[in-house]
């Protein structure tokens, strides 16, 4: 069992080692297995008297040994038995799992069969030990990093997967975001976008307020980027660009902040009509950088007059200059999104049309949105279930009706308001005829 050092050794064991270790060093020339067992030795006596910085000294001795003589396998037995070791402290447990990952890392000629094996035993090592699970999480990740490369992504992200860095209190901020956004990333990989915004969520998005922080931040909001396309939340990934876009670094580059910008109207455009999104795309439109980008200022000026829109036109004009955008508009798997920006601009005709027209015939109308009768039917059950308009078909006589009829407290207060205005109106004639009468009474005078 693994216990904590105390205060004070019972022994100091630093002067026997300086005369000791020149003699292993010697020894191991020519007969390696007794140096070990001298080492061995040595590291008993180190434990049994609680003296941590002479137990540190020689487990680092027995790594530095196995290592220089290749013994890798033999290095991964004793650190296993070592480990376990009945009162082994816990601070020589943790330097001897870091001096072999500093090995692990420094020789790049070892091979990837004899590393996957000395990680493995590391994980087994370090297991359900709080002291240890930085150099754990770290192993792991490289391991995850082996298994990425050779293509296996869904073991690659398993392994991963199943930590838990975010309760990690001796892992810094940043290697915690980093540990976190890889998970996030494999998953997304993987193909399990679900795991992805549950591993998104252990980050919190004022940590990013934090300028240290921001390549993280990037990152993260790329990443988030794909979980809200995947989930085609336009909304949601509209918000994502705009907080890529309101990143100091990204500000002071003007290529970056147009890509952001220009992304920032796409998505707001293709999300449905509410009230964030008819915000979000003002407050656009009040950005003075939005002047730069003609083509987009055009496109969030349709959506903001109320006007109608000509979806052939719309689409005539505006396809060269979105084909070119590869996350939006532009290859195949974005073909789906010019469905979507048709309804939008379909919706926003309705919207228009239901606010200058109380009825009309549902032939003019199938005219003015450039849809056969049954599409124009869908949309306008579609707006009337989401609450953005009122209107209701006459199928017999083809007639929508877009005036919401007042119900009686609607009707009562109609009334009052317009005896109100008829009883202000008297008031005020009355007024005027006593004031003419007065002046027409001091000129005969």
């Amino acid at each position: 069992m693994s216990r904590d050092a105390p205060i004070k050794a019972e022994k100091d064991y630093s002067e026997i080692l300086k005369e000791e270790f020149p003699l292993v060093d010697n020894l191991a020339k020519t007969d390696d297995a007794a140096a070990l067992d001298k080492l061995l030795l040595l590291e008993k006596k180190t434990r049994q008297a609680a003296d941590l910085a002479s137990s540190k000294e020689v487990l680092a001795k027995i790594v530095d040994l196995l290592v220089s003589k290749n013994k890798w396998e033999e290095l991964d037995e004793q650190l296993t038995l070592l480990s376990k070791k009945h009162g082994q402290l816990k601070l020589s447990i943790q330097y001897m799992v870091q001096r072999t990952m500093k090995y692990l890392d420094e020789d790049k000629n070892l091979p990837l069969k004899t590393k996957i094996r000395s990680i493995e035993t590391i994980r087994t090592v370090t297991e359900n030990k709080i002291f240890v699970e930085v150099e754990r999480a770290r192993v792991t990740r490289e391991l995850a990093h082996i298994k990425r490369a050779e293509g296996d992504v869904e073991k690659a992200a398993d392994i991963l997967c199943e930590l838990q860095v975010e309760t990690y209190g001796s892992m810094e901020m940043s290697e915690k975001i980093e540990f976190i956004l890889e998970q996030m990333e494999l998953s997304i990989l993987k193909g399990d976008f679900s795991q992805a915004t549950v591993f998104s969520r252990k980050i919190l998005k004022k940590t990013f307020k934090n300028e240290k922080y921001e390549l993280l931040k990037l990152e993260y909001y790329q990443l988030l980027i794909k979980i809200g396309l995947h989930k085609r939340d336009f909304l949601e990934v509209a918000q994502y660009f705009q907080e890529i876009y309101e990143t100091k670094s990204v500000k002071e580059d003007e290529e970056k902040w147009k890509a952001a910008l220009s992304h920032m109207v796409y998505f707001l455009i293709l999300s449905p009509y509410g009230n964030l999104q008819n915000d979000l795309i003002h407050k656009i439109q009040l950005d003075n950088n939005l002047k730069k980008l003609e083509q987009q200022e055009s496109l969030v000026k349709l959506f903001t007059t109320k006007e109608l829109m000509r979806w052939p036109i719309v689409k005539k004009t505006y396809e060269p200059i979105l084909n070119q955008d590869t996350v939006a508009f532009g290859g195949n798997e974005n073909k789906h999104h010019w469905d979507e920006l048709k309804k939008r601009v379909v919706e926003h005709n309705l919207r228009v049309i239901s606010e200058y027209y109380s009825r009309i015939t549902l032939a003019r109308l199938n005219e003015l949105l450039d849809l056969s009768e049954s599409e124009t039917e869908t949309f306008i059950s579609n707006l009337v279930n989401q609450g953005v308009i009122y209107a209701k078909v006459n199928r017999p006589a083809k007639i929508v009706n877009f005036e919401k009829p007042l119900n009686s407290c609607e009707l009562l207060n109609e009334w009052s308001d317009n005896v109100d205005q008829l009883l202000d109106h008297i008031e005020t004639i009355g007024h005027l005829i006593t004031k003419e009468e007065i002046v027409h009474g001091l000129k005969a005078r």
